[in-house]
């Protein structure tokens, strides 16, 4: 797995004119909230990638929302994870998600256009390690990659084949395996 993820922000622009993207800010934190609500439902919680950033703030330098005018349409949160084995040194790795669009807003590139900010700012950062559980054939655009079954193991029930990766630097996933964990 050393293919590393485009730079080039998304692949094709997003379908409105007027979106604008920014970083987010805690004052954001309610509205997403309630975004997230109305597309994923109660039964959000319950998620393993949940678990995971459940007590643990988003870096606000990596996470973008986008806007139609002053309606929030779509956020994507990153949450900085650890992984490794519990003999070994824990590798740093941001968390992807919850990448959300607005119901209506959906189907027009703008969830593309967050997570590739996010991503593109995260390799500035230095990170060189992003992981998300979700759907390949969409995350593939961006530079993710399957996780090969049994070498990450999150906390709890999830989909083996959702748990994706992203290189942001050559080599980065090379030798990293072990349980996910989440930051203290």
């Amino acid at each position: 797995m050393s293919t590393v993820a485009p730079s080039n922000g998304f692949t094709h622009a997003p379908d409105l004119p007027a979106l604008g993207l920014r970083p987010l800010h805690p004052s954001d934190l309610p509205q997403i909230e309630r975004l997230d609500e109305r597309a994923f439902g109660p039964g959000r919680f319950a998620r393993t990638a949940y678990r995971l950033r459940e007590g643990v703030g988003p870096d606000f330098a990596l996470s973008f929302v986008a806007h139609v005018g002053t309606l929030l349409v779509g956020s994507n949160i990153m949450t900085p994870v650890k992984c490794g084995k519990p003999t070994r040194e824990l590798v740093d790795v941001m968390l992807l998600g919850p990448l959300t669009v607005e119901p209506a807003f959906q189907s027009r590139g703008i969830g593309e256009a967050l997570a590739a900010r996010s991503l593109d700012a995260a390799r500035v950062a230095g990170q060189k390690l992003v992981l998300l559980v979700g759907d390949e054939p969409y995350y593939a655009r961006l530079g993710f990659k399957r996780a090969p079954y049994g070498r990450l193991v999150l906390p709890g029930p999830v989909d083996p084949a959702r748990v994706l990766v992203c290189e942001l630097a050559p080599g980065a996933f090379e030798g990293v395996a072990g349980v996910v964990l989440k930051t203290t």
